[in-house]
């Protein structure tokens, strides 16, 4: 039985995956549209009329959060949950500025994707529950400005934060920035000592605060 003929819009470039979503929620809702490419989502939302749009959040042409805006900008009354594999603070951060009502991992979509559309229909942000809760904290508390504290950092200090703060090891940090572990080291050092801040959590805290986000913040 349909739960008060309730639609859905699906979004992910996996035809498999939106067979498999589709097949999970067809008892309960209407599939009101299938799309693979993002390009397409405004028109056939705007044909079908849905509740709610799930949508991946890594797709080629156009990444879910980008989409998500356009969505929102377009059909604002339209519920957007993403449903991804990223579990990092700051991606979770940007699909919630971009508009998103809800966030479901991949990994449990099966058992959280029915309460996460009843939750953002009764117009409440849903947040996987198997976020891992150093993130979960991160993001439902706000960074608190330390006595110590002194903003300024470098370019290279503030690469590194980020980095750090999407739960990045210092081996691929050092990989990715093209420099040594023990360099890492030393700018998470003056990072800390500048911020009075020394846990991954409370780095992610500060940089989802300044908006330091991408590695070109």
């Amino acid at each position: 039985m349909y739960t008060e003929a309730i639609k859905l819009l699906l979004v992910d470039d996996h035809p498999l995956v939106l067979e498999s979503i589709s097949t999970l929620l067809a008892p309960h809702y209407i599939i009101a549209g299938k799309v693979q490419d993002p390009d397409e989502i405004i028109s056939r939302a705007q044909a079908c009329q849905p509740d709610v749009i799930l949508m991946d959040a890594c797709m080629p042409q156009m990444s879910g959060f980008a989409a998500t805006k356009t969505v929102k900008a377009q059909l604002p009354k339209v519920k957007v949950i993403l449903v991804t594999m990223l579990t990092e603070a700051t991606s979770i951060s940007e699909a919630f500025r971009s508009g998103a009502n809800g966030y479901v991992l991949k990994q449990s979509a099966s058992e959280e994707l029915r309460l996460a559309i009843e939750t953002v229909l009764a117009n409440k942000r849903y947040l996987s529950q198997k976020i891992p809760s150093q993130v979960r904290e991160a993001l439902e508390h706000d960074w608190v400005k330390q006595q110590d504290y002194s903003g300024n950092l470098t370019v290279r200090e503030r690469e590194v934060l980020v980095l750090l703060s999407r739960g990045e090891t210092a081996k691929t940090i050092a990989e990715q920035l093209n420099i040594s572990i023990k360099t890492v080291e030393f700018h998470r050092a003056n990072i800390t000592r500048k911020l009075g801040v020394y846990t991954t959590s409370e780095l992610t805290k500060f940089a989802l605060a300044n908006g330091l986000t991408t590695l070109n913040s």
